[in-house]
């Protein structure tokens, strides 16, 4: 299995705010395993989703 991202996110947001959280919160209400990962390379934070690779 692998991971899509679904979104990407600044790491300098302002001050107490989490967009990345939030929209990664939202999906979950919506029924989607979404989950947050930094990426340093990028300084940037990804919400990402599992995904099934078809064997094929």
């Amino acid at each position: 299995m692998s991971q899509l991202v679904i979104e990407s996110f600044p790491a300098g947001g302002p001050r107490g705010s989490w967009p990345a959280e939030e929209f990664a919160r939202d999906r979950r209400k919506e029924g989607v395993k979404a989950e947050v990962v930094m990426d340093m390379d990028a300084d940037a934070f990804l919400v990402i989703v599992p995904q099934r690779r078809d064997a094929g």
